[in-house]
């Protein structure tokens, strides 16, 4: 799924409000937080993600791992927390 420019404006709006949903630790992305996710963004469809690691490269390389086991798409990312956005297709909660 590709957004716009637009389209990403829109969802940093509605997600500057947001607390972030999940934590990764430090344990990284396991196979339950990867299930938390997906319940998570099945229900709400944009979701606040803090990734706890200490190096940037790694939490990059999470992010990025996190996006393409998921289906989502990165909207932004400032710091430790990171706004992913993946369209529920059954029950569309968002607008764009």
């Amino acid at each position: 799924m590709l957004l716009s420019e637009n389209q990403k404006r829109q969802l940093r709006k509605i997600g500057h409000t947001l607390k972030p949903t999940v934590t990764i630790g430090s344990n990284g992305l396991t196979d339950a937080v990867c299930d938390e996710i997906e319940h998570t963004i099945n229900h709400h469809e944009l979701i606040k993600i803090k990734v706890n690691a200490s190096d940037r490269k790694d939490r990059d390389e999470m992010i990025n791992t996190l996006s393409q086991r998921t289906g989502a798409v990165l909207v932004q990312r400032v710091g430790h927390v990171a706004l992913i956005f993946r369209r529920n297709t059954k029950t569309p909660r968002i607008h764009i």
